[in-house]
């Protein structure tokens, strides 16, 4: 009875390609974890731009996601990692420091709620864009790590990032 009802709500969803299938989704736990991958590698890619002072907490919820990937944490810890790097990105006074804490805040919910990795996508190249450096080449760059992985994913994404219309946002 609660799964069918699972099943009916998780339809119902605008994000319903991106539900896990044990909330009545089709996301399977390993196309999940290779979700996280491609979000951590997005929120790594930036952390150049503020190498000199990386806040601890931004290290854990990089590690967190790692574990979470690989099934070695639940996914509650990964939350609160989420909430620790959301906080740095809170108290950060430079912009381009917030975004790359928001991309790895939404990289690391990526765990609880898969679509959170297009914010990982999508705050790195908004701290691209902030630093002054080249959007067009980090997208391309994003892009061909993508395209690695299975078709369904690549699907998934592609279709919700022009859905939001994220490229407008940056």
């Amino acid at each position: 009875m609660k799964s069918e009802r699972l099943k009916k709500l998780a339809k119902q969803s605008k994000r319903y390609s991106f539900i896990a299938e044990h909330r009545g989704g089709p996301l399977t736990k390993d196309n999940h974890r290779k979700l996280i991958k491609w979000a951590r590698e997005c929120s790594e890619h930036v952390l150049f731009l503020i190498d000199n002072d990386i806040d601890e907490r931004l290290m854990v919820a990089l590690d967190v996601a790692e574990k979470w990937e690989n099934d070695g944490i639940p996914t509650g810890v990964a939350i609160k990692a989420s909430l620790g790097a959301h906080a740095v990105a809170r108290q950060a006074e430079n912009p381009i420091y917030r975004a790359v804490a928001r991309s790895v805040g939404q990289m690391v919910a990526t765990a609880h709620i898969a679509d959170h990795s297009l914010g990982a996508a999508f705050y790195a190249l908004k701290a691209i864009k902030l630093a002054k450096k080249d959007i067009e080449n980090e997208r391309d760059w994003q892009i061909k790590e993508l395209s690695e992985l299975p078709s369904e994913i690549i699907e998934i994404v592609q279709t919700m990032w022009k859905v939001k219309e994220l490229d407008k946002r940056i």
